[in-house]
Order: structure tokens, then sequence, then C-alpha cells
């Protein structure tokens, strides 16, 4: 079977770190085509240095890394060092990265690799906020229909919000991109709170990823020693959740996961609610359904796959 041709775009972030690195270890599952970076947990200079720095660890110094936009469309910068620490991948010591950024801009690199590429070959796999696929929609209205497919991992329905008391972080940074994202036609199919947060690290989980004795396993159980410190203390839960290596699993092994086919609306008014993910789970609303809403997922088998990928690297 050919691997499947994806973008990730990504705002790293330490489960946006390991999302990367699954990736760029299932090369027969995955043509990783470059790596668009975008403000989001923290701003544009670190995540773009982030990317690389995921990249030279993984040992693939020659993935294309871009930098995309510094702000929302609309609203100012939120960013989430609380989160992930004032570099975005606290946790593991690691060395600033020697390989370059890519010249061109992310948005015009997806662009031009949509119009390129055959029509229905690209995944885009947006990982943080949407600002650089929504910016990408609107500059160049055809890509859409060329889009095989937006795997994202952002918004909740029955976890509500971790930013806000109904809003996710990606879709509340940039809630006016998720609109044009989520209204734009594209195949999209949606790794929410709901998913990510069963994907927990717990001690043995973690035990595994330092037990590999490799520089990427301890990196990985670094990171998430450091990660998990928010979520247990937020959520009283066993470990941190890791959000984003949920896409890149989908992608990989889309059996362990199950959803509903269902209407998804954003929220772009209400300072209430302001980016909620309106998912009409139970369809009592005659809205036309636009988003595959993953709700379950065999963490079991998710952490082993991650754990055997990872161990390549």
């Amino acid at each position: 079977m050919t691997a499947r041709k994806i973008i990730i775009d990504t705002d790293p972030g330490q489960d946006d770190a390991v999302a990367i690195l699954l990736a760029l270890a299932s090369p027969e599952d995955l043509d990783v085509l470059g790596l668009t970076c975008v403000a989001g947990n923290v701003p544009l200079d670190l995540t773009t240095r982030n990317a690389r720095i995921v990249c030279e660890l993984a040992g693939k110094p020659d993935t294309r890394v871009f930098a995309g936009c510094d702000a929302p469309l609309q609203r100012k910068l939120i960013t989430a060092e609380h989160v992930h620490g004032k570099t975005g991948l606290d946790g593991p010591v690691l060395p600033e990265p020697t390989m370059p950024l890519q010249d061109q801009h992310a948005v015009d690199f997806i662009i031009d690799t949509l119009r390129s590429e055959p029509e229905g070959t690209i995944t885009l796999c947006p990982l943080g906020p949407l600002t650089n696929i929504a910016t990408a929609l609107q500059r160049a209205p055809d890509i859409g229909a060329r889009v095989q497919e937006i795997v994202l991992m952002g918004g909740a329905y029955f976890e509500v919000g971790n930013i806000t008391p109904t809003a996710e972080f990606n879709i509340y940074v940039d809630p006016e991109a998720a609109d044009i994202v989520f209204k734009s036609g594209i195949a999209i199919t949606v790794l929410p709170l709901d998913v990510t947060h069963q994907a927990l690290v717990t001690s043995a989980r973690n035990d595994a990823f330092r037990a590999l004795g490799t520089k990427v396993g301890t990196a990985v159980a670094q990171m998430t020693d450091f990660f998990e410190r928010f979520d247990i203390e937020k959520y009283g839960s066993q470990g941190a959740p890791l959000h984003d290596p949920c896409v890149t699993a989908y992608l990989i092994a889309p059996h362990l996961f199950s959803g509903r086919f269902i209407n998804v609306e954003i929220e772009t008014q209400s300072p209430l609610t302001l980016g909620m993910t309106v998912a009409d789970w139970w369809r009592v609303t005659d809205r036309k359904p636009n988003a595959t809403f993953i709700r379950e997922i065999d963490a079991d088998h998710f952490f082993a796959l991650l754990t055997e990928r990872l161990a390549r690297l």
C-alpha cells in the first residue's frame, strides 16, 4: 500500500512532538511532505524551533519545516506556557536545531503542494489552531476540492472545555479560522478531547517509553513527565492525555477509533461560549453533517502502536 501523503500543521508542544515522531517513524504508512508551523501553544518563533528540534531528535533533518501565521485571523494570540512550559518543549534538554527553516511561507507551501499533487491525494493534519489552513483556503479557494481529508485535533463536546468552560484550546485560539475550515465542505475527521482524554500516559506506559533506552524514548518520557503535572493537578487523572498523537495514530490505524458523522458548528460570537464546538452528537437538528467526530479509542493498542513505532527511531 502506498504511504498516505500528509502535511502536519503544528504548534509544538510536547504532545505535538510525539505526534510528529510517530509520523516520522511510520514511513510505510505516512509520507510527511512537510511541517507547517503556526502560533499556538507558544509563539511562532518557538514552534518553528521546536518542530526542527523534533525532526533532528528523530534523525530526520531533511524534513521540511515552514513558518506560517504568527497570530489568529482576527484576535490576539493566546498561548499555553502554563501547560507546556516557557519553551513549549520543557522537560528534556535537547540541543538547539541546526537544520534550516524553509524560505517559503507555510501557507504558500500548503497551496502550492495541493495544486501540484494529484487531486485528492493530500491529507492535512492540523495539531494546533487552524490559522494556516483557513488562510490557505481564503487565499486559494480552489484548493478545497483538492484536499483528500483534514484530520485534526481540536474541540470537545462531552468533555466541554480545557481553556474555558466550553472551549478546547486549539479552536478557542482562532475560532474564526475553525469556522472557515468546518464550513469548507472538505471531509473532516475530528479527534476531540472526548477521545484524547482517554489516551492517558500512565506510569506504566511512560516506563515503556523510557525502557526503549534510546534518545527518543527518554525524551518522550521526560516530555510526558513534565506535561502530566498540569493534567494531574487539573483533572485528577492518572497521567497526561496525549492529544495530538491521536491524529497520527488515526491515520495509521483507524480501526482503533470510533465515532459518528455529524454536524459540528463553531461558536464565534458569544463571549460565554466562544470557540465551542457545537457537536450534534444526538442528531437533534436538521443541520447537514460535516465532520466525523471521534468518541472512542482503544487506548491499550494505541500505546502499543506508539511504543513500537518510537522504538524505530
